[in-house]
């Protein structure tokens, strides 16, 4: 059996705050474990402050865990140094955010060319054609110069999608994707995730409250009081 993409191993997350001259500590993720696979499409659901968003920035290196270790593509990213775990993000994660933190003052396609041009990974005519290419292929081949505020929100969060696209991923890792946007741009996200690990194989693992979505994922993983609570293959 192939190595898993993704491990989680007895991963525990605590938060400290200090109030006066007590230590209130909350428990945030208690003992979890699982695997993903290469090419799974996986939602990870549960109600405000069940921990969702903690274990997606822990499965991407953003966060450590207090215990446990966390690995990615067969290496521990848990137990890496900043400068190596900052590498092994841009070279094998996509991040896709609520909001999609574009550049203002760069147009769309110079949004996407910019995890290309860290650290020398391509030149500017190759980031430029590789681009081009992602935003067409979303269906924004005629906005390839049009400024952020030129676009409407879901072409934003195309544009979003196309920049975490850009280094060709391991994994895509998206914290609610639709939750900025009207049901009709929501839509148009559900089946371009879809479609691109059907018809590509990407790993995909999203955080979401839509029920929809989740459904049209292959996999949900529900999280309730810090922990796992099921864990159901839809297809």
């Amino acid at each position: 059996m192939d190595e898993p993409i993704i491990r989680l191993d007895h991963i525990s997350k605590k938060l400290s705050v200090k109030n006066g001259g007590e230590e209130i500590v909350t428990k945030i993720l208690v003992d979890i474990s699982f695997d993903i696979a290469q090419g799974e499409f996986t939602a990870i659901t549960g109600p405000s402050g069940s921990g969702k968003t903690t274990l997606l920035y822990l499965m991407g290196g953003l966060d450590r865990p207090d215990t446990g270790r966390a690995f990615l593509d067969g290496q521990e990213i848990s137990a890496m140094e900043e400068e190596e775990l900052a590498e092994m993000r841009n070279a094998k994660l996509g991040f896709v955010y609520q909001f999609h933190f574009l550049l203002p003052e760069f147009s769309a396609v110079e949004n996407v060319m910019m995890p290309m041009l860290a650290r020398g990974r391509a030149s500017t005519g190759e980031a430029r054609r590789r681009a081009a290419e992602l935003l067409s292929e979303l269906g924004l081949s005629d906005r390839l110069h049009n400024k952020p505020n030129q676009l409407s929100g879901g072409q934003q969060q195309r544009v979003a999608i196309a920049r975490a696209l850009a280094n060709s991923p391991k994994v895509l890792l998206a914290d609610e994707p639709t939750g900025n946007l009207d049901s009709k741009n929501a839509e148009t996200i559900y089946k371009l995730f879809s479609d691109l690990n059907t018809r590509t194989g990407q790993t995909i693992v999203v955080v979401t409250h839509d029920e929809h979505f989740a459904s049209e994922t292959k996999r949900i993983l529900h999280i309730l009081d810090g922990q796992v609570s099921s864990d159901r293959q839809l297809r």
